[in-house]
């Protein structure tokens, strides 16, 4: 029976299979293992079933045992794996595309949704109880009508653009690559992030995160923007220069802005809680039990398929 780490607390359904497929060190009290640690706890392990929390990256890699062959990454993404170091010691690397998709195109409705109806500041004043009712009273943006921009039009993106139709937005979007007209579905494509960006009353960022996507919100990028646009990001917090951000947020070039994910999770720069218009969550994207459940159930299959076949369709290196 092939050994394996799982190195932050899954659901019980999820660690009730893991254990019965594996020889399995789970992590009981889900502690955040130190780079040490984790290096401890997987000598002599075949396999590892990791989270985005793990920082696997080249020191970390070369340190696993020998016996290590397989990381299964607990996440759509694998930022936190350095996936040249893993090749070198020939460790495949998976992760858990589309089953995340729907909740995470959700969880972006909500945030575009929580930063153009100013939400946030909602929700204070109903705590405080002593709100009054007027015209103008916490008069947000409507979606009807509003030209949404989607950064990354792949599953999730296009998941995205599904839902903002039912509210009658209309779509623009920029991609590596133009979509068939199929996948479209009436979205209009820009072969630049200026153009995109320029015609954004709403922008929802979908892409991957990559060097070339780093800072990709920075200060010369905002002002692309329509003044008075707002910016949503659901996929890494790396997307967006935070000190350029509360600069546009301060001086209204940007009206309202909408996080699940930040630099530095689970700290948040300092600047945004001073500013009103803004719309946080603490990474709840692929939190519901359906997809956290999927998510688990499908690195255990990776895990499963590598080592009867050598072979998994999900592996990114």
């Amino acid at each position: 029976m092939k050994k394996i780490l799982v190195t932050r607390k899954l659901l019980k359904s999820n660690e009730d299979r893991v254990s019965k497929i594996f020889d399995t060190k789970l992590n009981l009290n889900d502690e955040l293992y130190s780079q040490k640690k984790l290096i401890e706890l997987s000598k002599g392990c075949d396999g590892i079933l990791s989270s985005l929390t793990d920082k696997l990256d080249e020191q970390t890699i070369n340190q696993l045992s020998n016996t290590t062959k397989i990381i299964s990454n607990f996440a759509v993404g694998f930022g936190n794996i350095d996936l040249e170091a893993a090749k070198k010691r020939k460790i495949a690397v998976t992760n858990t595309p589309d089953v995340l998709t729907d909740a995470t195109a959700e969880i972006t409705m909500l945030l575009i949704l929580g930063a153009a109806r100013r939400a946030s500041e909602g929700i204070e004043h109903a705590k405080k109880s002593n709100w009054k009712w007027s015209a103008d009273f916490l008069i947000g943006k409507q979606l009807t009508g509003a030209r949404l921009g989607i950064l990354g039009m792949g599953r999730i993106g296009r998941a995205v653009a599904k839902l903002a139709r039912a509210f009658g937005m209309i779509i623009h979007y920029h991609n590596r690559s133009k979509l068939s007209s199929k996948l479209e579905m009436g979205a209009i494509y820009h072969d630049n992030i200026k153009s995109l960006f320029s015609v954004s009353d709403i922008l929802s960022i979908n892409c991957p995160a990559t060097k070339e996507t780093e800072n990709i919100i920075n200060a010369e990028s905002l002002e692309y923007f329509p003044t008075g646009a707002i910016i949503t990001n659901s996929a890494r917090g790396d997307m967006i220069d935070d000190e350029a951000m509360i600069n546009a947020l301060s001086r209204r070039k940007i009206y309202a802005l909408g996080l699940d994910v930040y630099k530095g999770e689970p700290k948040l720069n300092p600047g945004y809680l001073n500013i009103k218009d803004v719309f946080i969550l603490p990474h709840l994207g692929s939190a519901t039990k359906q997809t956290r459940t999927a998510m688990a159930n499908l690195a255990i299959n990776n895990l499963d398929e590598f080592f009867k076949t050598g072979r998994c369709k999900n592996k990114v290196n």
